[in-house]
């Protein structure tokens, strides 16, 4: 009998496959026969593994989102545990920024599942907010650990949290249609960081 890690790693190959197809042609253009393809296998064993498409879609999504999170803990674990607000902050968002091809493909591949989330298509209940929250509770907690000892209420912090996320959320889109290059990406982050973060 196969063991476990030989069914993850199955699973992994199709999710892999799953996400190079989106990247390149959409959302709708993950299908069973393009997936197998992609991956070098059967459709009979994406199939086995998934058995409806909605599940080997919402199984890549939920791979970008833990590929991206894995990376995130990477590096802010470089930074060590006295890094100030600010690294934070800047190493939090620039992992959010398609600044290198793979990052540019999982922001090409979350953007295609929002846009069939906000057509109502089949994934549409299984993609929430969730990520979005977590990124604004912990650019919170950041902007909270600058403003201690100062009259900024946590509402106020919230907001401005909620605004770093869609600011870097919209910057991340308009790159991928050349709004900005990766360095003037930076410099932009670099810039929103200095107008919310107190001296």
């Amino acid at each position: 009998m196969p063991r476990l890690a030989d069914h993850e790693q199955r699973r992994k190959q199709i999710t892999d496959a799953t996400r190079r197809v989106i990247a390149r042609d959409g959302l709708t253009a993950a299908t069973f026969q393009s997936v197998a393809a992609e991956a070098g296998i059967s459709v009979r064993l994406v199939q086995y593994y998934f058995g409806t498409k909605r599940e080997f879609l919402i199984a890549t999504h939920q791979a970008v989102l833990a590929d991206a999170g894995a990376r995130l803990a990477t590096g802010l674990t470089a930074l060590g545990p006295d890094a100030s607000p600010r690294a934070v902050l800047r190493t939090t968002f620039a992992e959010l920024l398609p600044l290198d091809d793979t990052r540019r493909d999982e922001v090409l591949i979350l953007g295609a599942f929002q846009a069939a989330r906000l057509g109502r298509a089949e994934v549409e209940n299984s993609i929430g907010n969730g990520p979005a929250r977590y990124m604004v509770d912990a650019a919170a907690q950041q902007l909270a650990r600058l403003r201690r000892g100062t009259a900024a209420r946590m509402e106020t912090i919230t907001l401005d949290a909620e605004l770093l996320v869609a600011a870097v959320g919209g910057l991340a889109q308009g790159m991928l249609s050349g709004f900005a290059t990766p360095e003037h990406a930076e410099l932009l982050l670099d810039r929103l960081l200095d107008r919310l973060l107190p001296p």
